[in-house]
């Protein structure tokens, strides 16, 4: 892939940065400049969604057929590195990057036509409900129930049990969901994959408390009870027992997206800080000591191989497909090296990183704010800190990640 840019590719570039420059006003700049967890609130996260969908470019790498631009690998990239440089919001992945090419794989076509234009659209919300308390690395091991029956609706699943770690459930119109229908054979063949409205009777969802201290309905993972829960069996994807199978399918997706545009983003972040502050003696720049500076440099290094490592990765892939296995291991690569760059991030900012301020969008959204200690930009640091210690956990924790690289990828 040639990464140097042509007339056309400038010409791309300056299109969609005018269009940034409209769009990402002064409101989600704010939000996003003092994010605790890189999110926004749910109603600026569909603003910004739909402003996306009415430019046609919601879903960059969604095939044509289905609404997505058609662009070529170098424009998705050019597209993720503007976005990223901006400091723009991700798109919610749950519905656009994550439930949307299993429906366009293992759909029906009266699925796809009635899920696809709406999580197009923004119009749906969705959550994921794979991992349960007992069962996480261990996906397999999953216990809740689906019964499955016939009454006067029609064929249906009843489902009792509970999801655990589920993003945003609070959110929610629809969760994918795994479920299991059987307890013959293997465990991976009990596993059956449903779509599930969050609006049905006898679903439950329970906030879980995290180190970033989020405002009342603003966390970002939930536990979800199911009590006898409805489920038509029009709603189940594929056959039943072919859970496993789509589920896999689904995570190299969630797995195997682009982390360096995002990463470039933060590192430039952490050295204008380190430009502001002042050097470990009292006198001079941060961003001047020699010490510092190696290992600044040091993670530049390490964003530049990823970079490299993900064109290689993308350029062959058509639009709506995965990299397979390779999606480990820019997972691996790319959550441990947010978590480096969280990290040499609270390093900079030392005591100024210690002020624990929970509403950082008091200010932003007219309610009254708390003093704060420092550069306006330190309340989210060690926020963001703790909550990137997940990343190497959601998706498979890098462990098993180095495991699916040494088998699949290696063949070791």
């Amino acid at each position: 892939m040639d990464i140097d840019d042509s007339p056309q590719d400038l010409q791309f570039r300056a299109e969609v940065r005018a269009w940034i420059s409209e769009a990402f006003d002064d409101e989600l700049r704010a939000m996003m400049a003092q994010s605790k967890n890189g999110h926004l609130d749910k109603a600026a996260q569909v603003r910004w969604q739909k402003a996306l969908h009415a430019r046609g470019w919601a879903a960059p790498n969604w095939p044509q057929a289905h609404g997505g631009p058609g662009w070529t690998p170098t424009q998705r990239h050019l597209f993720q590195s503007e976005l990223a440089a901006a400091g723009c919001p991700a798109v919610s992945p749950m519905g656009l990057k994550m439930v949307a090419p299993v429906i366009m794989k293992y759909g029906s076509p009266e699925q796809q036509a009635r899920f696809l234009p709406r999580i197009l659209a923004s119009d749906d919300w969705w959550c994921q409900g794979y991992s349960e308390p007992n069962s996480g690395s261990d996906l397999a091991s999953l216990q809740m129930r689906a019964t499955r029956g016939v009454d006067a609706n029609g064929e249906h699943y009843i489902l009792n049990g509970s999801k655990i770690w589920t993003t945003h459930a609070q959110w929610a119109d629809w969760m994918f969901c795994l479920v299991r229908t059987s307890r013959e054979g293997r465990p991976q063949e009990g596993i059956t994959f449903l779509l599930l409205d969050m609006r049905t009777p006898g679903i439950t969802v329970s906030a879980l408390p995290t180190l970033d201290g989020p405002m009342e309905g603003q966390q970002e993972v939930n536990q979800v009870f199911f009590d006898d829960v409805r489920v038509p069996a029009a709603q189940r994807i594929g056959e039943e027992g072919m859970g496993w199978t789509i589920a896999k399918y689904l995570l190299e997706f969630e797995r195997g997206g682009s982390f360096a545009p995002m990463l470039h983003r933060q590192l430039d972040k952490v050295a204008a800080m380190a430009a502001a502050q002042p050097g470990e003696d009292g006198t001079g720049r941060l961003i001047d000591d020699p010490v510092f500076r190696q290992r600044l440099g040091a993670m530049y290094v390490r964003v530049a191989a990823t970079e490299a490592a993900e064109l290689r990765l993308f350029s062959g892939v058509a639009s709506g497909t995965s990299i397979g296995a390779a999606s480990s291991m820019i997972k691996l690569v790319g959550t441990e090296t947010a978590q480096a760059i969280s990290e040499l991030a609270v390093d900079v900012l030392g005591p100024y990183a210690l002020p624990f301020v929970r509403d950082t969008w008091a200010e932003i959204q007219g309610r009254a704010a708390d003093p704060r200690l420092g550069p306006d930009d330190a309340a989210p640091i060690a926020p963001r800190y703790f909550n990137y210690r997940k990343a190497s956990i959601y998706g498979g924790s890098s462990e098993i990640q180095r495991n699916i690289i040494a088998r699949q990828v290696l063949r070791l």
